[in-house]
């Protein structure tokens, strides 16, 4: 056999065995385009916002008090007490009746002024206010469970993924979306 047919025939087994090896790398040494996703849970946040609620409210009050110690009303019951008891009876018998007239007279005067005095009242409308807090849930992002090739991992997304996620040439997942 000639040394140039032996080279040749070496030369050309060597270059279709690197072609197929080549043909077969492109093809079966590349991973999968895509992780399939196992299970989407969305994750929420609860939001607290407070805010002020106001009020109309009506309010019974009671008016200041001019006589605290109710001297008029003491006075004037004690003078009307006196002239009744001095109606009564005559002697010595009217001076006890008169003093005791003006004892209770002025006792009487006295509490009536006081009950005066609690029920004068008035009523006004006063505006009252308090913070309430509204909640609401805010969507902050996704928990994906997936499966690349036999791994089984979760990822957190900033969006819902469908049913799978592309993986790029190093096996990798692609999280980001292109746009």
């Amino acid at each position: 056999m000639n040394k140039s047919m032996l080279v040749g025939a070496v030369l050309g087994a060597v270059g279709v065995t690197a072609g197929g090896a080549v043909a077969t790398y492109s093809l079966v040494d590349r991973g999968p385009d895509y992780a399939e996703v196992l299970a989407v849970t969305p994750i929420n946040e609860t939001v607290k916002t407070p805010r002020e609620v106001c009020k109309d409210v009506t309010v019974t009050r009671q008016r200041p008090v001019q006589d605290q110690h109710q001297i008029a009303g003491t006075a004037i019951g004690a003078i009307a007490g006196g002239l009744l008891g001095n109606q009564v009876g005559g002697g010595t018998g009217k001076k006890i009746a008169t003093v005791a007239g003006a004892v209770g007279g002025g006792y009487a005067g006295n509490k009536i002024q006081e009950g005066m005095q609690q029920r004068d009242t008035y009523t006004t409308t006063e505006t009252r206010c308090n913070t309430v807090t509204d909640t609401s849930e805010k969507l902050v992002g996704y928990d994906v469970k997936y499966q690349l090739g036999e791994k089984v991992g979760t990822v957190r997304m900033d969006r819902d993924p469908g049913n799978r996620i592309p993986v790029n040439k190093q096996g990798e997942l692609v999280l980001v979306q292109q746009m």
